[in-house]
């Protein structure tokens, strides 16, 4: 799938700098985890990518409207199912079932989790964050309410890891990543 056309389909869905950031975040995060286990970057990307297609302009039809969307861009079966599954037990019923998918599942919610943690350091940095603050903001349910942790905890125990495995991937992945965000968005602009 060409990625410039997958862009096009964002920001004709997504207006918000808050959502297209979100996605590039997503996608380099995916892309990260699939190099990690020696899966297709640029797949695992473009899922990551436009996960959340259908959310600022349809958001009570999340995940449901996606497919229909994504069909404008001639997007094939499996990721369309990706897509979707990353809203399973909360607006899907279509279930996780690849590694891959199930790695969506579990990131999407924390890596804004992360995000919103990383904005309160005087760095404003994920670089210097370590596992023992973010299982502090975890743990305080007031802070990025909106940030779902029953959500990153069912995420962990599909993939079969522990909590901390996947908060510290998920950190680690994101440390690594987060001066091509700005890259990325500079570029989408």
């Amino acid at each position: 799938m060409d990625r410039e056309k997958a862009i096009e389909l964002l920001k004709k869905y997504n207006k918000e700098e808050f959502h297209i950031r979100h996605a590039i975040t997503v996608e380099l995060v995916m892309e990260y985890f699939a190099k990690e286990l020696g899966y297709d970057g640029k797949f695992w990307g473009m899922v990551g990518l436009l996960h959340d297609i259908d959310f600022e302009c349809y958001p009570e039809e999340h995940c449901k409207k996606a497919p229909k969307l994504l069909k404008e861009i001639d997007a094939n079966d499996e990721l369309i199912h990706a897509v979707c599954s990353h809203g399973y037990g909360i607006c899907t019923d279509v279930e996780p079932v690849h590694q891959m998918e199930k790695i969506l599942f579990a990131t999407d919610e924390l890596t804004g989790l992360i995000w919103a943690a990383a904005k309160m350091r005087p760095s404003k940095s994920t670089k210097d964050m370590e596992l023992s603050s973010l299982k502090k903001k975890f743990k305080d349910k007031k802070f990025a309410a909106g940030c779902s942790r029953d959500v990153i905890k069912r995420g962990a125990e599909q993939l079969g890891w522990e909590l901390d495995e996947l908060l510290q991937k998920t950190l680690d992945a994101m440390k690594q990543i987060e001066d091509d965000i700005e890259i990325k968005m500079k570029e989408i602009n």
